[in-house]
């Protein structure tokens, strides 16, 4: 499985930002996929995750009501829309994927980096 992620940059606080993940390699509709998030001098951390169907997720505490995860099997892409955005946002955001819900995300993109200016 590769991972490809893109979109992210520079934003005001406040704003948003969307991020894209392409997939392939493997049948991407089996995959759980998810994106993580490691701020400077922070270990990484999970942002969101959803089923490979698309009707589960999940999401930090830190980004419920401003970040929404989803995904488009027909295309291989998984997206993180981020609104609200604050500096503490700040960080290498990367996508990642696992085959079953009982095991770790072992499929890892390139981060993509997201600066949040106050």
């Amino acid at each position: 499985v590769q991972l490809q992620a893109s979109g992210g940059g520079l934003v005001q606080a406040g704003g948003s930002l969307r991020l894209s993940c392409a997939a392939s390699g493997d049948t991407f509709t089996r995959l759980r996929m998810g994106w993580f998030r490691q701020a400077p001098g922070k270990e990484r951390a999970i942002v969101a995750r959803i089923s490979w169907g698309g009707s589960n997720t999940y999401y930090a505490d830190s980004v419920k009501g401003r970040f929404t995860i989803s995904r488009d099997n027909a295309k291989n892409m998984v997206y993180l829309q981020m609104n609200s955005l604050k500096p503490e946002d700040t960080a290498i955001y990367t996508c990642a994927a696992r085959d079953t819900d009982y095991e770790l995300f072992k499929y890892w993109g390139q981060g993509t980096l997201v600066t949040v200016s106050s």
